[in-house]
């Protein structure tokens, strides 16, 4: 987690984290906390928490834009792996919530 993800965190208020539910440590290889999760289609879970508007990832701790923290940060999604801070999206969530774009 890069220094500028740990004082921001928009990302995880901001968007759906939805992934293959073969990801979730219900099933063999896989890491994400199920319980944490909740069923969208036959194929796909998301985070707890995204799904749902206001969006706050269940996994989220702290406040967002001065310190936060992801309790299953080792065991997180493909989705959270794949997201770059300063992409786009990044700069998008962030501006969303009053941070400046990096």
């Amino acid at each position: 987690m890069s220094d500028i993800c740990i004082s921001c965190g928009a990302c995880c208020v901001t968007f759906r984290v939805s992934f293959y539910w073969g990801e979730t440590d219900a099933y063999p290889g896989g890491t994400v906390p199920q319980h944490l999760t909740n069923q969208l289609t036959p194929h796909l879970v998301c985070m707890k928490g995204t799904e749902k508007n206001p969006v706050r990832c269940v996994a989220l701790e702290g406040e967002v834009g001065k310190s936060v923290g992801c309790k299953v940060y080792p065991l997180r999604s493909s989705t959270c792996r794949a997201f770059e801070a300063g992409s786009e999206e990044c700069n998008r969530a962030r501006v969303k919530h009053s941070l400046s774009p990096i």
